[in-house]
């Protein structure tokens, strides 16, 4: 398991992380989000030993050292996968990945590097020189490098963000699905709220150098305990409740995903349609209700300055109140 405890970090006077605590046991998927410049990466470059922090850092109850006692920053059963990629460009696809296998045993070496290859879909570029690589090419060859030797503990710093998204979502299920089925714990610090949702056990909100809010996907998803928490998984209403109930007199907001309202002309809650944006399987309409603008998904365009209803079920209503 692994276990942090008040772990804290400054760049100069400024805090970047401030007695951040939690655990995590073997085996299992955290996922960090929050906004650019929260604190995503250097969670895991503490977590790795490249950064010194005066909390503690545990992997099942032993102490992990910094590089304050440490000359050669990081722990043999860790991994951490950068933003850069640090590849060999003169290098293939094959010979990267295998660079820090034993050469002892050649057979077992060339079945445990096409195995990786399988995995992050790159077969076919098996000999091509890292420098002839796309970005997202690259990426991929990384995170085989990084699998090479099996960590237990693999971090993972937006680990998706060069990759086309075509790829992206298989690659995804192939990749977690490995970890899972080799028991490897794995955080992955991401921008990517299907990073969040999909595959991970554990979630952690970053805000102000402290964790913000933390939970299950599902917990912060359907219940955010704030607009911030709400708009890292996409698009978020923060609706007053007495636009909703007349009746409520308070000055008190709900919020709502797109998704969670639906028009009727039955309604007598009515907005005005501003606005379409087609986003593939839905439009994202805006609206203004009351005075506020807000967006509500629908399988069709309306046309502009339509007044029409709109219905959020009570059931959701007192859940989020």
């Amino acid at each position: 398991m692994l276990k942090l405890k008040n772990v804290s970090f400054a760049y100069l006077e400024k805090p970047i992380l401030k007695n951040v605590n939690f655990s995590l046991e073997k085996g299992k998927n955290l996922s960090v989000i929050g906004e650019s410049g929260c604190g995503k990466s250097t969670l895991l470059k503490l977590i790795y030993g490249l950064l010194h922090t005066d909390g503690k850092i545990l992997w099942d109850n032993k102490e992990l050292l910094g590089p304050q006692f440490n000359i050669v920053p990081g722990e043999a059963f860790i991994k951490y996968l950068a933003q850069d990629f640090d590849l060999m460009p003169p290098l293939t696809v094959a010979e990267n990945i295998g660079k820090h296998l034993s050469n002892m045993y050649p057979r077992k070496k060339k079945q445990r590097v096409r195995e990786l290859m399988e995995v992050v879909e790159m077969t076919e570029l098996a000999n091509e020189k890292a420098k002839h690589l796309s970005g997202g090419q690259q990426q991929r060859v990384a995170l085989a490098r990084a699998l090479a030797n099996e960590p237990e503990l693999l971090l993972l710093d937006e680990p998706f963000s060069h990759i086309d998204h075509f790829r992206k979502n298989n690659l995804r299920r192939q990749l977690f699905s490995y970890l899972a089925e080799k028991n490897i714990t794995c955080i992955v610090a991401t921008h990517d709220s299907t990073d969040a949702l999909s595959f991970a056990d554990k979630t952690i909100v970053l805000k102000n150098a402290k964790i913000h809010a933390e939970g299950t996907p599902e917990e912060l998803y359907q219940n955010p305990p704030n607009k911030y928490v709400a708009s890292l998984f996409g698009e978020i209403n923060e609706i007053m409740l007495k636009n909703l109930i007349p009746e409520e007199k308070s000055r008190k907001k709900i919020l709502v995903y797109p998704h969670e309202i639906s028009f009727s002309k039955k309604s007598d809650i009515k907005v005005e349609v501003k606005e379409n944006f087609f986003r593939g399987q839905h439009y994202l309409i805006k609206a203004r209700l009351k005075g506020q603008e807000i967006f509500i998904e629908n399988p069709s365009a309306l046309k502009l300055g339509t007044i029409t209803g709109i219905n959020v079920s009570s059931r959701l209503i007192d859940a989020r109140k």
